[in-house]
C-alpha cells in the first residue's frame, strides 16, 4: 500500500510540473450486481445514476482523481413455497477514485486512452425494498458503511468532451453475515459495478 501510494505521489508531482491540467463535471450510468455464495439465492442486475467532478493532472500519462455521487446495488431473490422473498437494494455512497492513466492516441482533437486505479467509496443513505411472501434477510445495518474497489477500463476524448468505460471490481464484502433461516449466514456480497460516464473539460 505505501508503494502504491508513493508511486501516485510520484506520477501528481510530475504532472503537475510538467503536464496540463484540465478539469470539469461529469455525468454517468451504473449497472451494478450484488453476489452471493448462497446457491438458492438469485441475484439481478440494478441500473443508476453517478455526477460529480474530475480533475486531470498531465499529458500523455497522466493522473484523475475524482469526486461524484453515484446510486447502486441489486437485487436478491428465493423462491420457495410460503417462505419466497425478493429484496431491492439501492445504494447511494460518495465515491472518490484515483486513477493512472495513460493517452494511446493523442491528438490535439482526440485521444484514446486506457486507465485504472483505486476507488473508496463512503455510503451516505441505503434504502431497502422487501416484497413476496415474507421479509428478507438482510437489513440497513447489514451492508458495510465504507468499501474499496478497483477500477480499470478506457476513454476517448473529443474536442472538450470525455467519455469513459470502467469495470469496478469490489476488494471487500459489502455485506458479511446476515440472519437467515434462523441462523447466521455469511453472504459473502462484493458489489461489482459497470459505470459509463460523459464529461466536459475545462
Amino acid at each position: 500500500m505505501k508503494k502504491v501510494i508513493l508511486f501516485v505521489l510520484l506520477v501528481s508531482s510530475v504532472s503537475i510540473m510538467y503536464g496540463q491540467l484540465s478539469f470539469g463535471p461529469k455525468i454517468g450510468y451504473t449497472a451494478s450486481k450484488l453476489t452471493t455464495n448462497v446457491d438458492s439465492v438469485k441475484t439481478q442486475f440494478k441500473s443508476g445514476f453517478l455526477f460529480g467532478a474530475f480533475l486531470r493532472f498531465g499529458h500523455k500519462l497522466y493522473l484523475q482523481p475524482e469526486l461524484y455521487y453515484t446510486t447502486h446495488g441489486g437485487s436478491f431473490q428465493k423462491d420457495s413455497l410460503g417462505k419466497s422473498w425478493t429484496e431491492n437494494i439501492t445504494i447511494g455512497s460518495l465515491d472518490i477514485p484515483v486513477l493512472i492513466g495513460f493517452k494511446i492516441l493523442n491528438t490535439d482533437f482526440f485521444n484514446l486512452r486506457v486507465l485504472a486505479g483505486p476507488v473508496a467509496s463512503f455510503v451516505v443513505n441505503k434504502k431497502i425494498t422487501n416484497t413476496g411472501d415474507v421479509i428478507g434477510p438482510i437489513q440497513k445495518a447489514s451492508i458495510s458503511n465504507a468499501n474499496w474497489y478497483i477500477q480499470a477500463g478506457a476513454g476517448v476524448d473529443v474536442w472538450m468532451f470525455t467519455l469513459d468505460i470502467r469495470y469496478q471490481l469490489g476488494l471487500n464484502k459489502m455485506i458479511k453475515e446476515v440472519s437467515y433461516d434462523g441462523k447466521s449466514v455469511n453472504f459473502n456480497t462484493s458489489n461489482n459495478v459497470w459505470v459509463i460516464s460523459l464529461g466536459f473539460k475545462f
